[in-house]
């Protein structure tokens, strides 16, 4: 334990989340009112696909056959690495390092990204509503600040102010889902907005493109394995909930929107009024009041899945300084909160310097800052997700347990096909994520940033293995139960460890 008052190596605090707390930080991480104004408004002006909210069912059944092995091997590794740790221990330790680089490159993309659409979305609301124009990155300064401060605060305070934010937030879709189906277009309700014929017509590339980045999130449960209460159990209950109810969720606002307006006009409406379409029906529908609501929790949303995504970031950082993958000091957590104080910091000065780093170049925080660095996000999930669930098959060969045959071989099997399958589409259709008029070399250079992290990292674990023996043994070790326990060994590995942080 550090003498320092404020640093320990102490780990993070254990039993602190239950299974409801996670919910609120994977489904949060995905802000279903910034996918309905945003993401399911660009969705339909930039595919133009009548039954695009299909897609989102469709997607969560894939998610859900990633999850059934990805739940199963829950139960084995609790590391606040997450991917790190199970790519490690089912594809080998180098691939373990190359995972973790792509989950660093994702998440602090989609992270640093919201600070654009934050302060933009902010920027809007003040001036229209108090006449006070500041620019956006002064909005987004103040979020970064916020978000800094609850970083290194007790994780349970953090799932406290995400349920509150969550629950208004879905409160608020609730209500344009019901102004929807009350004002439908024509007068009666169609089902054209769930029709699958039209969802497997064309722009159905792109819908998969917009309905990926709108889950990205979802599955950040296993990062906070070491806090639960029940490791065994949690995250797995966690990943299983927040599929569904995003997968049904989405679909279901997704539909309203389109009964709104008409499955035939979705298209136009979005393109003319973006998130307007449903804002402007709550004006019209259930007033000013309760339209200005919901245009602050569209901003809540955005503030509490830019805290989702930091504390994920933090937690990655913490687990790779705590094995010495990267530097030692990255393992410190707070002692008076247990917050993985050292990742905290790090990510908000990375954070601060790239959004800043757009401002001072004049680049728009949300057609930029916040497409690109999506766009790029999304991939690396993607990408992330699919060596996951091969990671997956790797662990449970020739390893014994009460996983069936679907857990532990098929499902993850199954999942690495589709996995690549919607991995493959989002590379092909990687271009609908961007403006039109976007630099051609970004349409391959951004989804490249979580692709050539991986290669670096890979790069980066022969590296330990051959200067490094001890550390890279030590990548997402197993006890002897088989269930992560960072920091606990055998004696002779304890010895070494000590031996070695001298």
């Amino acid at each position: 334990m550090s003498s320092d008052p404020f640093f320990s190596d102490g780990g993070l605090r254990r039993g602190r989340l239950g299974t409801a707390h996670l919910v609120f930080f994977t489904v949060a991480a995905s802000a279903p009112l910034t996918v309905l104004g945003g993401g399911v408004t660009t969705m339909y002006a930039v595919s133009g696909n009548m039954g695009a909210a299909l897609g989102y069912v469709l997607l969560a059944a894939v998610l859900a056959v990633f999850a059934t092995g990805y739940a199963a091997m829950s139960r084995y590794v609790a590391n606040a690495g997450a991917f790190y740790a199970y790519i490690a221990n089912g594809l080998g330790r180098a691939g373990g390092v190359a995972g973790s680089a792509v989950a660093l490159a994702a998440y602090n993309a989609i992270q640093i990204g919201l600070y654009g659409l934050f302060g933009a979305i902010m920027k809007d609301f003040m001036t229209a509503k108090a006449g006070l124009t500041l620019d956006w990155w002064v909005w987004a300064l103040l979020a970064w600040v916020f978000i800094a401060v609850l970083g290194v605060l007790r994780i349970d305070l953090n799932a406290s102010v995400l349920a509150v934010l969550l629950v208004l937030e879905c409160v608020a879709v609730l209500i344009f889902d019901l102004v929807a189906f009350a004002h439908p277009a024509g007068g009666s309700v169609t089902t054209g907005g769930i029709s699958p014929g039209h969802l497997f017509g064309a722009g159905f590339g792109a819908v998969l493109a917009f309905t990926i980045a709108s889950f990205t999130g979802f599955e950040s449960g296993a990062i906070y394995s070491e806090e639960v209460k029940d490791p065994r159990r949690t995250v797995a209950r966690a990943t299983y909930i927040a599929v569904a109810f995003t997968g049904l969720f989405y679909a279901f606002s997704a539909w309203a929107l389109t009964v709104l307006t008409g499955p035939e006009n979705a298209q136009q409406a979005s393109t003319e009024a973006g998130p307007g379409v449903v804002f402007g029906a709550l004006e019209q529908y259930s007033g000013v009041v309760v339209a200005d609501i919901a245009n602050v929790l569209f901003i809540t949303s955005v503030l509490a899945a830019l805290l989702s995504f930091h504390n994920g970031v933090a937690r990655y950082l913490f687990a790779l300084g705590r094995e010495n993958v990267l530097p030692r000091f990255l393992g410190s957590t707070s002692s008076r909160s247990g917050a993985p104080i050292a990742g905290s910091l790090i990510q908000s000065v990375l954070a601060v310097v790239v959004f800043l780093a757009f401002a001072m170049t004049g680049r728009d925080p949300v057609i930029d800052l916040f497409t690109w660095l999506s766009g790029s996000a999304a991939v690396g999930v993607v990408l992330l997700m699919t060596l996951t669930s091969a990671a997956v098959v790797g662990f449970f060969r020739g390893r014994g347990g009460p996983e069936s045959a679907w857990q532990r071989a098929i499902a993850p099997a199954l999942g690495t096909v589709l996995l690549t399958a919607v991995l493959l589409v989002l590379l092909f259709n990687f271009d609908a994520l961007l403006a039109p008029d976007t630099a051609g070399y970004l349409k391959w250079l951004l989804p490249a940033i979580p692709v050539v992290a991986g290669l670096l990292g890979l790069i980066w674990g022969g590296v330990l293995r051959s200067s490094r023996p001890d550390t890279y043994r030590r990548i997402g070790q197993l006890d002897e139960e088989g269930l992560h326990e960072p920091g606990l060994h055998s004696a002779p590995e304890a010895d070494r460890w000590a031996a070695s942080h001298r």
